[in-house]
């Protein structure tokens, strides 16, 4: 007699006794087939899983109750059971609301078409899920881990959001922020150390006034306390010669990327209307650069990614082309292609020719000045990186700014109370252990 074939959909990210419950119910029923989330599939509703597809594979091929493990690819079961037409599927009952309530009324519908049935077994209670992530958290913030972090995002998203941070504070914010929007949760997967915030906090203009030894100092503070990944803003690089210090300072901190622009001098920034006595540096120059940086990380996760300022400088399409076929072969791992134009429409001319290359690599978005494009514009365009790179400290100036003229005025902090939080919510923020 034929065995039943039961299918059970699993992240396995956290495998804990709920799980192995689960699978040993489901095999009960017959030959458990297992669909193991793709880390693409995971990331479309939430963070992607501490352990890739490969590792979670070997898992769970290796629990006795498991005949067969294949990638489910999305959220949805559906392609998988049209292939498998399992006689059932088993999930735990917490299925029935939130993010995946669609989900199971899809497997149900499915399965009418063969008599298959859906077994719910209740769902594992006394498992702390918080505590159990709070310790991967811990194990994922070691620097080691964290660097490799970023390159697994772009491999399973369709576009990695990075938000500026200038102190632990605001990283804080970045780590654990989030919204859903039609049953999926939205939050910024890294953290942006910007040139430009970095010395406004401290009071400095950004022409390199901060040393990379100050900001990587501060970078500290805010490793510390966060574990997402963080994209590090190295201006033009410095020398050559020095580059395998900051290279291997940032690594120690768990930096996952730097990102260089190919302009030399004093720096001014790019965003000034004018740029006159701003170089861009040679390209061939600037190439020997990032093979430097390529030569000098630890891991090969590590990303380098070349901020290439033609457009900036007026030099036009051709000029930023050329260069980005030079960088990308010298070894960059991505280019961000820099303009301040009101509209995106100079990148996506960039992007559209860039995409013929055979050297095409992913790109990089800094939407300061063309801040009305959707984030679903530049995946069309190509672009698998977003950052948004100043806006927390744009939004904390005006609001710290009225805050201290209405205690000037009113001689008292009473009227200013309507327009910040509680000190009860800062000091919840920032909890003891």
């Amino acid at each position: 007699m034929k065995k039943k074939i039961v299918y059970v959909g699993l992240s396995a990210d956290i495998l804990h006794k709920g799980h192995i419950n689960i699978l040993k119910i489901a095999n009960k029923y017959g030959e458990v087939c297992v669909g193991l989330l793709t880390d693409q599939a995971i990331a479309t509703y939430k963070n992607i899983p501490y352990l890739d597809y490969k590792k979670r594979k070997v898992v769970i091929e290796n629990i006795k109750y498991v005949k067969k493990v294949i990638p489910q690819k999305t959220l949805d079961y559906v392609e998988n059971l049209n292939i498998i037409k399992p006689d059932f599927v088993v999930h735990g009952d917490d299925w029935k609301t939130g993010v995946q309530k669609k989900t199971r009324e899809r497997v149900i519908k499915t399965l009418k078409k063969w008599s298959g049935k859906l077994i719910e077994p209740s769902y594992t209670k006394n498992i702390s899920s918080t505590s159990i992530k709070k310790e991967m958290s811990n194990i994922i913030s070691l620097p080691k881990n964290r660097v490799s972090r970023l390159k697994r995002l772009i491999n399973s998203k369709d576009i990695v959001r990075i938000l500026e941070s200038h102190n632990a504070l605001t990283g804080m914010i970045i780590d654990k922020i989030n919204v859903v929007k039609k049953n999926k949760v939205f939050d910024f997967d890294g953290m942006w150390s910007s040139s430009l915030t970095d010395s406004a906090t401290k009071g400095l203009p950004d022409n390199s006034s901060l040393s990379f030894s100050a900001r990587i100092s501060s970078l500290q503070d805010m490793m510390d306390v966060t574990s997402k990944p963080l994209v590090f803003d190295a201006d033009n690089g410095g020398q050559i010669e020095h580059l395998s210090f900051l290279i291997r300072s940032l690594e120690r901190s768990g930096v996952s990327a730097i990102i260089m622009e190919d302009k030399i001098g004093l720096k001014k920034n790019s965003l000034f209307k004018n740029q006159s006595g701003t170089k861009q540096d040679n390209p061939s120059h600037f190439a020997k650069k990032i093979k430097k940086i390529c030569a000098t990380r630890q891991s090969e996760d590590f990303m380098v990614i070349a901020r290439i300022e033609s457009f900036i400088l007026n030099k036009g399409i051709k000029d930023a082309l050329k260069r980005a076929e030079i960088y990308s072969k010298a070894g960059a791992d991505a280019i961000l292609i820099h303009s301040k134009e009101k509209t995106p429409a100079q990148i996506f001319s960039f992007a559209k020719e860039f995409k013929k290359s055979k050297n095409f690599i992913p790109l990089v978005s800094v939407p300061s000045t063309y801040s009305k494009v959707y984030e679903k514009e530049l995946i069309r365009n190509g672009f698998r990186i977003v950052i948004y790179a100043n806006q927390l400290l744009r939004a904390a100036y005006p609001a710290m700014e009225k805050t201290a003229k209405t205690i000037l005025k009113n001689s008292r902090a009473y009227e200013a109370d309507k327009n910040i939080i509680p000190i009860k919510e800062i000091i919840n923020l920032i909890k003891n252990d």
